[in-house]
């Protein structure tokens, strides 16, 4: 019973941090635009994928 209550702790946390790192991400690209570069396995192409965003972050106060 310790075991799975310490793998889910761990499940937790990298969920956790994965959430992190998206919401990072998703910030980011609300502030300017992101460029992706992946190199094809096949054909060693580059391929670039850029990730922007059309709406306006505005702060209510």
């Amino acid at each position: 019973m310790e075991q799975l209550e310490k793998r889910l702790e761990m499940l937790d946390q990298r969920l956790d941090n994965i959430d992190s790192v998206v919401t990072a991400l998703v910030e980011r690209v609300m502030r300017q635009p992101v460029t992706i570069e992946v190199t094809c396995p096949k054909c060693g192409s580059v391929i670039q994928i850029m990730l922007t965003s059309s709406t306006k972050l505005s702060g209510k106060g």
